[in-house]
């Protein structure tokens, strides 16, 4: 039986050793038909238990194995980011293992629970009241960094322009952290006050942050437009051909879809190489392979979804990779992301046919997106 031995913090700031846990009287059962009923016994089980299928019952078999129940609890509290990943969020760290046993007469009444990640970031900009008058058939959700102004602009003035539709409204919204610079901040809060289309909350931006802002999107989401149709999440490097985005895709006239996700749909595994923009260290993500996880370059989502992710996500270990991280979420949750090859996750040489027949294309500078803007809107009467 492997074994292993944490301490707990209790609020009387005394320590409880865990030593010989046994894990073999825990039933651990999930939602998921493939997982219902599954018995283990060894910590890292445990884990491979929690990473693939989500907790939905933790159930013992008699009252002395509440203690072991209290000890896979803590278990599910560890959180294990590497140095790399900047965030504000903290995690207990593991103890050298101690030979002495824990006191049979401790209670536990007194021990403090949390989310994995609670997401306790303020908003520092927000638009709270952006849905309140109007609920927007879509809501665009841009990830963005303070020193771009100029993609942020060519998006406004291009696809992003929020009157394109004047049957339809649609809300696009920049995400950012905070940045170390205050004059960048100082920056971003005037050109919010311009545009009031920009969303900040108090963690560092930085590109580990990654996953946080794209969380504080599906948060906003949930807290101030649940009533909106769908959601777009894409990055400020992104063409999007809204016509095709919202008739051919959406199509406003039918009967808004739920649980509903698609994008362009990687079937892949982690990167150990740790020279490797995506390397993924595999103390914080032990599998062989990702879930089906949709690019995060552009993908698309019912607005129920964003509540889904958003709660999911406060009992799910971050990961850094943003895209990867939302695909182990849509696991938990049971929904299986729709592939669509309109969705281009790198580069396209400009063709006004080859345009017409995508949703996305990656790595478009400010200037491209406004050629190509202009190019297909005044053609739009030509054929292909």
């Amino acid at each position: 039986m492997e074994r292993e031995l944490f301490e707990w913090s209790l609020a009387s700031d005394s320590i409880v050793s865990f030593d010989h846990i046994d894990l073999s009287i825990l039933h651990f059962t999930s939602e998921k038909g493939s997982c219902h009923q599954k018995l283990y016994s060894t910590w890292s089980d445990f884990y491979d238990f929690e990473m693939n299928c989500g907790l939905q019952l933790l159930q013992t078999d008699d009252a002395s194995s509440s203690y072991i129940l209290l000890c896979a609890l803590w278990y599910l509290s560890i959180s294990r980011p590497t140095s790399s990943y900047v965030s504000q969020l903290s995690a207990p760290a593991r103890k050298t293992p101690k030979t002495h046993k824990s006191n049979a007469t401790t209670t536990f009444s007194n021990i403090r629970t949390r989310p994995l990640n609670p997401h306790a970031f303020d908003f520092i900009i927000n638009e709270p009241k952006k849905c309140e008058t109007n609920v927007p058939f879509l809501v665009i959700l841009i990830t963005t960094t303070h020193k771009e102004f100029d993609a942020r602009q060519a998006i406004r003035e291009t696809w992003g322009d929020e009157s394109t539709f004047s049957d339809l409204r649609i809300i696009t919204l920049f995400l950012l952290g905070r940045s170390t610079d205050a004059v960048l901040n100082q920056m971003v809060e005037q050109e919010s006050e311009i545009f009031h289309d920009i969303v900040v909350e108090d963690f560092i931006d930085s590109y580990h942050n990654l996953t946080l802002k794209t969380l504080m999107g599906m948060r906003w989401v949930a807290t101030f437009c649940n009533q909106a149709k769908y959601v777009m999440k894409t990055d400020s490097d992104i063409f999007v051909n809204m016509d095709n985005l919202v008739y051919k895709l959406l199509k406003p006239a039918t009967k808004p879809r739920r649980r509903y996700f698609t994008g362009y749909v990687i079937n892949g595994g982690p990167i150990r190489d740790m020279r490797s923009k995506w390397y993924m260290p595999r103390d914080l993500y032990p599998e062989s392979k990702y879930p089906p996880f949709c690019s995060g370059t552009g993908y698309v989502f019912s607005a129920d979804v964003a509540e889904l992710i958003y709660k999911t996500s406060l009992h799910t270990r971050l990961l850094h990779l943003e895209d990867v991280y939302v695909g182990v979420c849509l696991r938990k949750l049971g929904i299986h992301p729709y592939q669509n090859s309109g969705f281009n996750h790198w580069k396209m040489a400009y063709s006004l046919c080859r345009y017409r027949r995508v949703i996305t294309v990656h790595q478009i500078s400010p200037e491209e997106m406004h050629r190509i803007w202009n190019d297909m809107t005044s053609k739009k009467h030509l054929k292909c």
